[in-house]
């Protein structure tokens, strides 16, 4: 093949359709618990996350909320994967060997956010979130009360049903109830057929399983590694557990000008994807999670 600029560019666009086609195929799963928030500047500060109020009788006046319950904020950072071509492989036509190379670029742009979404959660014993303390926890304070969503238990029929049982008898700061219910069990697949047990099983020792059908399952293999640790989870809400907060999404780039360094000195031409975001926590009241270290 001839060098030159036309040649270029349909490699390019051709490339950019293996790309995207690659990208639109894959199935991610962080939307299952992070609500997508768009971002417009560096860093974004969710002020907003704090007590969760409810409807009131209208007896006087109108109560005005404080939304304004935290300075939380969530700094984007840049990802980049790029892959480079030798010139001599455009020029002896072997640029079907580097189709697949694309597709993993597509491939992985889709799925960059299970890895940090997920990559979160699992850090959640110890990352803090909005009211300063770890969002799994033993000590949130809403009002006078402090609440706990935070275990220690292995995955069971016994542990799922108390932590089931704490996040709906949650309250917010004027003692109301929240009326969260639970209804995603999230999961390494080191627990996989113990949670399949919990949530699809008729009987349990002998014994009917009270708890079948009261979530759905969600296996994610980025949690392999934390292979004790589960969650329980509330999405069913317009904001979910956490945030994928996104300043740039994921795009296909190149640098393939003959005065390119690389192309240059290097007689190589780059192709790549790069992107903008980050994730953060929202509520932990919609969250419960257990390492899973006691019996």
């Amino acid at each position: 093949m001839i060098i030159n600029t036309p040649n270029l560019r349909g490699i390019y666009q051709g490339f950019n359709t293996l790309f995207n086609k690659a990208f639109e195929e894959s199935t991610p799963l962080y939307e299952k618990i992070a609500t997508v928030t768009p971002s417009t500047t560096s860093e974004e500060t969710y002020a907003w996350l704090g007590d969760i109020p409810g409807m009131r009788e209208w007896i006087g006046d109108r109560e005005i909320q404080n939304l304004t319950g935290s300075d939380y904020t969530v700094r984007n950072k840049s990802f980049e994967l790029t892959v480079g071509i030798p010139r001599d492989a455009i020029e002896d036509d072997r640029i079907g060997l580097y189709k697949p190379s694309v597709q993993m670029l597509g491939q992985s742009a889709a799925l960059h956010p299970d890895e940090l979404i997920f990559g979160l959660l699992a850090k959640g014993f110890n990352v803090k979130c909005y009211d300063g303390e770890t969002f799994f926890s033993t000590s949130h304070k809403v009002g006078k009360k402090t609440y706990s969503n935070r275990g220690k238990k292995k995955l069971g029929i016994d542990s799922y049903a108390a932590a089931r049982a704490a996040m709906m008898g949650l309250k917010n700061s004027k003692d109301r109830a929240l009326k969260l219910v639970p209804n995603l069990l999230v999961v390494p697949p080191a627990l996989e057929g113990v949670a399949r047990k919990i949530l699809m099983a008729d009987e349990i020792d002998g014994s009917t399983n009270t708890m079948k059908g009261t979530a759905e399952l969600l296996v994610v293999p980025d949690l392999a590694g934390n292979d004790t640790a589960w969650y329980l989870l509330c999405t069913s809400r317009p904001i979910k557990p956490l945030l994928y907060q996104e300043r740039q999404k994921a795009k296909f780039v190149s640098m393939t000008n003959e005065t390119d360094d690389n192309v240059f000195f290097k007689k190589e031409y780059l192709y790549g994807v790069d992107s903008r975001g980050n994730a953060g926590f929202g509520f932990w009241q919609m969250a419960y999670a257990s390492d899973g270290t006691t019996a």
